[in-house]
């Protein structure tokens, strides 16, 4: 019988990075792996990523007119690299001549998911430094950005003790990440200079059919999640990249004489479904949804009061990791500032 799962084990399942106050051990184990990506500005070097040894391989047998100036110090374990070119437009340049050649040499798998989207990667004071092929970032393990959304309508049939009902979409079986796997309502990636809001209402419409209309009128932005997670093969590529990630989060509650009813449009979604929280918390037990979408649905729980701390022994955990502080620069760390405790 598989083991089922906790919502505790839900979160460690997205964020699997060990924290090195908490887990030392694990830590310091966990990233003999990695070498640090530096970056210096007029205030001297910072930390913005993580890069597999796999990727140091890489650099090291890529020609200099295609990588540009990379300097590795493996005795501090640290690389900078993109630093040569003085602009942001150049710097993302140089990033997609490297990543495009390491495509076309089919150095990685996780490049076959190409999708042609640039992601931003941001400096000390916020600042855009380059922006980058979204299936490349997860090689240099900077912090990525997304938005998802729980559209819900309040009903009670009498077979459930909560009056939410939640749609929830299953992923396309033919989707290069998670195939098949369940998710939030809508889900997708934060572009370069694309607001979070202005997104979901893009992906509500791509993914879900959502009228624009309806997105403006009821969506709420809820706060933001953030996390420290670790690949798996599921993820469509080579497992064990590190990804920190924030993602806004956003309520759609459909008011009951609303008859609007998410549709899949783009290919992403196989079928929605209307189920309650009993039948979401049995899903999520079995592991069937997508780890990032589980460690949202927990958070959406929490918000709701359908997790509390008279039912959930881990109550204050599940609200801290769901909300973890990443030290790496970025937007994220206006919602989630430097507490007296670093998980980086």
């Amino acid at each position: 019988m598989a083991t089922r799962l906790a919502n505790i084990d839900l979160i460690n399942n997205c964020d699997a990075f060990p924290d090195p106050e908490r887990d030392p051990v694990g830590h310091a184990k966990f990233t003999q792996g990695f070498y640090t990506f530096i970056w210096n500005d007029d205030e001297g070097p910072f930390p913005i990523g993580y890069l597999p040894l796999t990727v140091i391989d890489a650099l090291d047998k890529t020609p200099a007119s295609i990588k540009g100036q990379v300097d590795v110090d493996h005795a501090n374990r640290t690389v900078t690299l993109f630093h040569e070119p003085k602009t942001e437009e150049e710097r993302t340049q140089l990033a997609a001549r490297l990543t495009a050649y390491w495509r076309a040499n089919k150095t990685f798998l996780i490049l076959k998911g190409w999708r042609n989207e640039l992601w931003p990667v941001y400096g000390r004071h916020g600042e855009l430094l380059l922006s980058m092929e979204r299936a490349a970032m997860g090689l240099f393990g900077t912090v990525r950005y997304g938005v998802h959304m729980n559209a819900f309508v309040r009903r009670n049939d009498g077979d459930s003790k909560y009056d939410l009902r939640i749609w929830v979409p299953k992923r396309s079986a033919t989707k290069s990440n998670y195939p098949g796997m369940l998710d939030n309502t809508v889900a997708g990636g934060l572009m370069t200079n694309e607001d979070p809001f202005e997104c979901i209402i893009r992906e509500a419409d791509e993914e879900a059919s959502l009228p624009e209309e309806v997105m403006r009128k009821h969506t709420k932005e809820v706060g933001t999640v953030t996390y420290i997670s670790v690949t798996d093969k599921r993820a469509g590529g080579e497992p064990g990249f590190i990804y920190p990630e924030c993602q806004w989060v956003y309520d759609l509650e459909l008011p009951s004489d609303l008859d609007v009813v998410p549709t899949p449009k783009d290919g992403e979604v196989e079928s929605f479904s209307l189920r309650t929280v009993e039948e979401i918390q049995e899903q999520l037990a079995q592991g069937l949804w997508k780890p990032n979408c589980a460690l949202v649905m927990v958070d959406f729980f929490l918000r709701h009061g359908i997790i509390t701390p008279e039912n959930e022994p881990h109550y204050e955990e599940l609200r801290r990791r769901a909300h973890r502080y990443i030290s790496f620069p970025g937007p994220h760390q206006k919602y989630h500032p430097q507490q007296e405790t670093s998980p980086q």
